[in-house]
């Protein structure tokens, strides 16, 4: 009797036993009774995280050989200050397309139609004459932008990124192409493009180990077949789903009202946020030889921690969003709130510990070749100022999926503006304090204040 009253016996043992058992189906009890929202979410997001996973481990393996191949020489400069202004026009058409493309194929897969086929056979005619328009441009005006002072690039840099300007002007018509292709099958719940998203990656590094002698050619003509193989690999995709149609210059679909209707806002809105990469480019230029590799590779690090929040937010929230807003779902607020606290605070506990590993992992990845332990530290620091963005980052890609599925595009477009009004201020602020860290730290103002401004204007009702 003792034993029991004292709770040491096996009573007690037998309490203590089931107790972690009782909190554990209490967990699961509350995981299933969550709205179906939450689970579709949680379910894109796993997959989404997954397919990140991969293909940074394969981006990864690519940052490895160029910092190898390359380190912070001037052929990494002008590679990426070309391949960042050639690339631009490609992540603002998706990102226009992604928010929507997505929402409107939500809408149309609620009401069956014989024009679908046809918007997308029309679609693809617009996106083939938008690519060879811009590659065009791009072709016969970056060798002219390339050498003017005051883009700041040393001369040595210029006449380097001027040889690359023919065959990387080839990325824009790929790239739009791979974008709509890709923004098709995210429409459809799919997030097959994002482990595909990891094929130019792995051509490069084949590229680059192929041909071990030589300057930036191995680099530059690896891009190139990179973006070959990935719009070959989305293309098969849709091609099993039988949703590939051959190009048309008609405009005959009725679609074509609902998607003009957000296209213009989105256009501009993602141009002017976009463009903050290429403005970061231009203030690294003037700090001298190294600062735009030094910032490319801290980009690369940082990318793979933001990709694992940022893909996964928008690729498995957009299309859950869109369902429950076509749907009329009352649900959707609630589970927007809950999941931008939760968000918010994964991402500042994921600041926290990048910050302590950030020297360590530039080491890890780069630190080998000509790429010195001077640069690693250099990189390490640029990365730790990065991190400062995270939390809010996280929290602002939930809220602009839900400001998207809304279609609350003049919502969109004015987050670009305060971002690029606000970056221009930071960066001149924050670079002559900070250096290139500074450029890194700025990011977190931008993504802040464009978290708050969501808050307050989501609030209202449309």
């Amino acid at each position: 009797m003792n034993r029991l009253r004292t709770g040491g016996g096996w009573l007690g043992m037998r309490q203590s036993a089931t107790y972690p058992m009782a909190l554990a189906r209490g967990w699961v009890d509350r995981v299933r009774a969550a709205h179906a929202d939450h689970h579709a979410i949680a379910r894109g997001m796993a997959w989404v995280v997954l397919f990140v996973v991969v293909g940074k481990i394969a981006g990864a393996a690519k940052e490895m050989a160029v910092a190898w191949r390359y380190g912070v020489r001037e052929e990494v400069d002008a590679y990426l200050f070309l391949f960042n202004l050639v690339t631009w026009p490609t992540g603002v058409w998706f990102s226009v397309l992604a928010a929507v493309l997505v929402p409107l194929a939500a809408r149309l897969r609620r009401e069956p139609s014989v024009e679908v086929p046809l918007f997308r056979a029309e679609l693809l005619g617009l996106t083939l004459f938008l690519g060879v328009a811009l590659g065009g441009v791009a072709w016969i005006g970056l060798p002219w932008l390339l050498t003017r002072s005051w883009v700041g690039l040393p001369a040595t840099t210029a006449a380097l990124a001027v040889g690359m300007v023919g065959p990387l002007a080839l990325l824009i018509p790929l790239g739009v192409l791979i974008s709509l292709f890709s923004a098709w099958i995210m429409a459809a719940g799919q997030h097959a493009n994002t482990l595909l998203e990891s094929v130019p990656a792995l051509v490069i590094l084949a590229a680059l180990l192929a041909f071990p002698i030589g300057g930036a050619e191995p680099l530059v003509w690896g891009t190139i077949a990179g973006s070959v193989c990935h719009l070959g690999s989305v293309a098969a995709v849709l091609k099993r789903r039988g949703e590939v149609e051959a190009p048309r210059v008609t405009r005959a679909s009725s679609q074509w009202p609902v998607f003009w209707q957000g296209f213009g806002l989105m256009l501009a809105g993602q141009s002017l946020m976009t463009s903050l990469g290429i403005v970061d480019q231009f203030f690294a230029a003037s700090l001298g030889t190294g600062a735009i590799a030094a910032l490319g590779y801290a980009n690369r690090i940082l990318g793979l921690i933001l990709s694992l929040g940022a893909m996964a937010v928008a690729r498995a929230t957009l299309p859950v969003f869109s369902q429950a807003s076509a749907q009329e779902g009352r649900q959707i607020q609630s589970v927007v709130a809950q999941w931008v606290r939760l968000l918010f605070m994964l991402g500042v506990a994921a600041t926290l510990i990048g910050w302590w590993l950030a020297p360590w992992a530039v080491r890890l990845l780069f630190e080998r070749g000509a790429f010195t332990a001077a640069d690693t530290d250099v990189v390490a620091e640029v990365v730790r100022y990065g991190l400062a963005q995270l939390p809010f980052y996280c929290a602002a890609l939930v809220l602009a999926s839900y400001a998207s599925s809304q279609g609350r595009y003049r919502v969109l477009f004015w987050s670009g503006a305060i971002a690029v009004g606000s970056k221009m201020i930071a960066n001149a602020v924050l670079i002559p304090l900070l250096g290139i860290k500074g450029i890194a730290l700025a990011w977190g103002v931008v993504y802040a204040l464009n978290a708050q401004f969501f808050l307050l204007t989501l609030r209202r009702p449309t």
